[in-house]
């Protein structure tokens, strides 16, 4: 293989990037693979080394997920990694389920600037860690409350993921990937991020102006038994609304009680909650399916194109068809975005044989997938 000469096609390549995972006690499992699989991805369809992922331990002995699974890490966090990035991976407990040694390491990391990121409940972490102060921090809704509470200097948000300057941070589940795709997509470009949502049959790429859905039973919690009950039912009939004084009867309330429920507790009145929740669907409708405006309007309950467009206009501010197109102008516009514009990954150091085997290992094995190589970067 010749030698790069700089100036040349060669010497422009994108530099490999280094992410380690840090996994606390009882991390979850799915957000752990939903992070690392967009990387292998990347690398399959670039036919480049672009990303290198290492899963990190205290002190480099084995971790049990939340679903039990044990997980032998690639080393120590205080191993010699050059890392650009550290991602905390949170789960269940997760107040019990850091050190203050792992803070202390978290928190030297941050001085040297490297870029830190948490998922599902690694937030929190962070934020203990006085690494969240000043920032927007997305974290899992069952523990946002409490996140909020205990860092009153921590801005969040019920937002999917969040990226603030050098620090991204996401709500678990599947969000990851649509966190580490929007990271590629700004890094490798629009072309690569598209294909690897394809690769995992993904409908669309989520992002930061997407938010989680908070369950109304969590944010009541076992107080208002009846109200939580009209709600489910409301949200099981969406395309054939049931009417007000029916909800109250169901719950064996009266119509007047049931809108002091809903006055106290969620700030408006039932209709108008109703509406919210219909509107809510058809948007998700109008940006994820290529179902018309009219087989919208009647899949969330509207008795008319012109009184869905006339409702959707008022409460989401823009009419169904604007909705609709400038979600296809945008991903028109980045598509034909040249990739080299966006910013690429930081330059880092060496790294010993073991270590930097598992992203090389799964590129070479890729080779012989039909799919490797598929997408070049310019």
């Amino acid at each position: 293989m010749k030698d790069s000469v700089p100036g040349t096609r060669a010497a422009a390549e994108p530099k490999s990037r280094n992410i380690g995972f840090l996994l606390l006690k009882n991390f979850t499992m799915i957000s752990l693979a939903s992070a690392i699989e967009p990387l292998r991805m990347a690398n399959q369809l670039s036919g480049k080394e672009l990303y290198n992922w290492y899963t990190l331990t205290e002190d480099g002995k084995p971790v049990c997920a939340s679903d039990g699974i044990q997980i032998t890490p690639d080393g120590a966090m205080t191993d010699s990694f050059e890392l650009d990035t550290i991602v905390v991976a949170g789960g269940v407990n997760i107040t019990r389920s850091y050190s203050k040694r792992e803070l202390s390491w978290l928190q030297s990391m941050g001085r040297k600037g490297r870029k830190l990121g948490g998922i599902c409940t690694g937030a929190y972490a962070l934020a203990e860690a006085g690494l969240m102060n000043g920032y927007e921090c997305s974290a899992h809704w069952e523990c946002i409350a409490s996140l909020q509470e205990a860092f009153p200097r921590v801005n969040c948000t019920n937002r999917l993921f969040s990226v603030d300057r050098d620090r991204m941070t996401g709500s678990g589940g599947t969000v990851p990937l649509d966190m580490m795709l929007n990271m590629i997509k700004q890094e490798h470009g629009y072309q690569l991020s598209a294909a690897i949502s394809e690769m995992f049959i993904c409908d669309r790429i989520r992002n930061e102006t997407d938010h989680q859905r908070i369950p109304l039973r969590h944010v009541l919690g076992t107080t208002q038994p009846k109200l939580v009950e009209v709600v489910s039912l409301m949200e099981a009939n969406l395309e054939e609304a049931i009417e007000l004084d029916q909800l109250a009867c169901y719950v064996g309330l009266s119509r007047r009680q049931l809108e002091r429920l809903f006055q106290k507790y969620l700030q408006c009145s039932p209709s108008r909650y109703y509406l919210k929740l219909r509107l809510t669907k058809a948007r998700q409708l109008l940006k994820q399916t290529s179902m018309s405006i009219i087989e919208v309007a009647s899949a969330c309950g509207f008795v008319s194109t012109p009184h869905f467009s006339k409702c959707y206009r008022e409460h989401i501010g823009i009419p169904p068809r604007e909705e609709r197109m400038g979600m296809r102008v945008t991903r028109n516009a980045e598509a034909l975005m040249d990739p080299m514009s966006r910013s690429l990954g930081t330059v880092f150091g060496g790294l010993g044989d073991v270590a930097s085997s598992t992203a090389l290992t799964a590129l070479t094995e890729a080779q012989s997938e039909p799919s490797y190589g598929s997408v070049t970067l310019q």
